[in-house]
């Protein structure tokens, strides 16, 4: 670094240092509101910056839309500075600038960028010198610098390039994969580790410090890519993982063996061995769908990921796995699927949240609709659902006191509000996908 770019950088992370710093967050959603809090608590002045005008209206009269954060924790945000917009030219205002957008798939089983370039065009013109931009969505290697950077500097009002060594003027750019686990409160946020890899050595540095005020570790890596990849790897490892003990499940249903007990046994294990369990199919924005980032970028340097394609395969597989159980089960008891009542009880993609994002119980109801049945659903956190995965549902929350009435009851999220128990004594039939049922004997049970 030359003299100049040295005191730069010098004054920029003294602001962060000292609080002093405009912190602005993209996408106020499961990722970047925690963020955006995590930084209040630090008496950070924070903005956040969302597309929905719902969302910016609630979280500026201190309300919340998400279940596992409250209202008060908003409210006590707002004494500290934050507040929500959706006027990008704020960006103008910020030292630093955190992107935390969706990154989907698209129809065909291709990354869809649409939110990253979407953001990164609307906020080019405001980006100023000696500004920190990051990314956190989670997305294929390369995507910092072979697009985000270009859009950057393409559509900047005042020129600037990015200042790879800051040895002329511009802005910093890194990327840090989110690491956020919804419903999981074992570990704290700020005891989660944060890779970062920047565009240079200062923008690791300035990125690092800015992290460093929330997390109580820091984890440089050599470039965005490889922290870019770093999140594949962490997901594509569960993704796998998840896809071996669900094929295992198949087996083991033929073998009359309970695979629940076999993990139970093996984890006792004190090395070589972490626990996954099966169940009706992958859901949440990562694991169903980083392996296909990686899977379609290989594919330019003339590489197939089968190994991991097969996983995503097996996954992909599981609802129809389990509406194949069903109609058997009920077959056994003389019933038709056709015609039948089914209640899915859980529509969140896991235990105790609020989150449906590629939920297995989207698709679950929508096969067992094309199958001819009439399908309901109960879930605590989802009084009524519009959209399914492929077409409308418009569906409202069914009562629990209406089991009996049921020709099948299919458990897909084993909430921890259920009573079980009560759920099997009522029910006519229980087709269990979560291992709710666990230690209930009753005929009318059915594992899958």
């Amino acid at each position: 670094m030359t003299e100049a770019t040295l005191k730069r950088t010098k004054e920029i992370k003294s602001r962060i240092e000292s609080r002093q710093a405009k912190i602005g967050i993209i996408g106020m959603g499961y990722v970047g509101l925690p963020l955006a809090l995590l930084f209040s608590e630090e008496r950070f002045a924070i903005t956040g910056f969302d597309i929905d005008e719902r969302k910016v209206e609630t979280l500026n009269r201190g309300g919340s839309y998400i279940v596992r954060i409250p209202g008060t924790e908003i409210q006590i945000a707002q004494k500290s500075g934050f507040s929500a917009t959706s006027d990008y030219s704020r960006i103008s205002q910020m030292d630093v600038v955190i992107i935390c957008v969706p990154t989907p798939l698209d129809e065909h089983h291709e990354p869809d960028l649409t939110y990253i370039t979407g953001t990164v065009r609307s906020i080019a013109p405001y980006v100023h010198e000696g500004q920190l931009i990051i990314l956190e969505s989670t997305t294929y290697p390369g995507t910092t610098e072979e697009v985000v950077v270009p859009l950057l500097e393409s559509g900047n009002a005042k020129g600037l390039c990015v200042a790879r060594d800051m040895e002329s003027p511009g802005f910093y750019v890194a990327f840090s994969p989110e690491r956020e686990d919804p419903g999981n409160d074992s570990v704290a946020r700020r005891d989660i580790p944060k890779v970062v890899g920047g565009c240079g050595p200062a923008a690791l540095e300035l990125a690092s410090a800015a992290y460093s005020q929330i997390f109580n570790r820091t984890v440089p890596v050599s470039s965005p890519a490889a922290a870019e990849m770093t999140k594949l790897l962490e997901n594509i490892y569960r993704c796998v993982n998840i896809a071996l003990v669900n094929e295992l499940k198949q087996l083991c249903m033929r073998m009359d063996i309970d695979l629940f007990e076999v993990i139970d046994a093996a984890k006792t294990k004190p090395f070589g061995f972490q626990p996954f369990y099966p169940g009706p199919g992958l859901g949440g924005h990562c694991i169903p769908i980083d392996p296909f980032y990686l899977s379609w970028k290989a594919k330019q340097f003339d590489f197939r990921t089968r190994f991991i394609e097969l996983a995503g395969e097996v996954n992909v597989g599981m609802p129809y796995f389990v509406v194949e159980n069903i109609i058997e089960a009920m077959n056994l008891q003389g019933k038709a699927l056709r015609g039948s009542r089914i209640l899915v009880l859980g529509l969140a993609y896991k235990r105790d949240i609020d989150d449906l994002r590629e939920s297995p119980s989207l698709t679950i109801i929508e096969l067992l609709q094309k199958r001819g049945a009439a399908v309901e659903y109960n879930d605590p956190y989802f009084p009524s659902v519009t959209q399914g995965r492929k077409y409308a549902l418009n569906m409202t929350s069914t009562s629990l006191d209406k089991i009996s009435e049921f020709d099948c009851v299919v458990i897909v999220t084993d909430h921890s509000q259920y009573d079980y128990e009560e759920i099997v004594a009522k029910a006519k039939l229980v087709v269990d996908t979560r291992n709710a049922t666990k230690g209930i004997e009753a005929k009318n049970i059915v594992k899958c």
